[in-house]
């Protein structure tokens, strides 16, 4: 049974692309029809030209396609990756979502199953409040919010987030670790097969 996935992300320097180009590659890998796309930035051309890593990032992915609600209609599963902003998402994510009520109107983001990552600067920079927050709006359209929970031994690896895989990065340390993206990756694939035994009618 294939899986139609989208993965969209926003990312100002790059962490949630990477975590969001982990999680496409993961569920290509396990057979789904995956698209990668990122959310439209809105914040000022100088804002992100007077951040180095920031304007880099946002030219290294010119290519990378800009979210539609269409990819919301066409998934059966979403990954959504997005970095804390005061423990919630991001201003430029929450658009995007807020523009989905028309869908959400039609019943037509009913039984999406969902899942979730994030990022912050320190550890405790309210990534699990982040992913608790989107959350939030998925189980108002109706969605099946499927979490890592303690599921696989890489959880605890990348730092013991059950409610979705988050990772630290600063500009001293931008790299995510090999555990961060290896929890991505499980987490990915874990929504691609509980999303595959509720479109066959599988209950186990």
């Amino acid at each position: 049974m294939t899986v139609n996935t989208s993965v969209i992300y926003y990312s100002s320097t790059g962490a949630n692309y990477t975590l969001a180009h982990t999680a496409a590659e993961a569920a290509q890998a396990v057979g789904a029809n995956v698209r990668l796309r990122k959310v439209r930035e809105l914040a000022p051309e100088q804002a992100i030209a007077n951040n180095q890593r920031w304007f880099a990032h946002v030219n290294a992915t010119v290519d990378v396609p800009e979210a539609t609600l269409d990819d919301l209609d066409w998934a059966d599963a979403i990954v959504f990756s997005v970095p804390t902003r005061f423990g919630s998402v991001p201003s430029q994510f929450q658009q995007f979502i807020d523009t989905a009520g028309g869908l959400w109107a039609q019943g037509k983001l009913a039984n999406k199953v969902v899942t979730a990552m994030s990022s912050a600067s320190n550890a405790h920079g309210g990534q699990e409040a982040t992913l608790l927050s989107l959350y939030t709006t998925m189980y108002h359209w109706g969605a099946i919010v499927v979490t890592p929970g303690y599921t696989d031994p890489v959880v605890f690896t990348a730092g013991g987030n059950p409610y979705g895989t988050s990772v630290t990065v600063t500009d001293a340390s931008p790299d995510i670790s090999d555990a961060g993206l290896q929890a991505a990756s499980y987490q990915a694939k874990r929504l691609v097969q509980v999303a595959s035994w509720l479109k066959s009618g599988q209950s186990n």
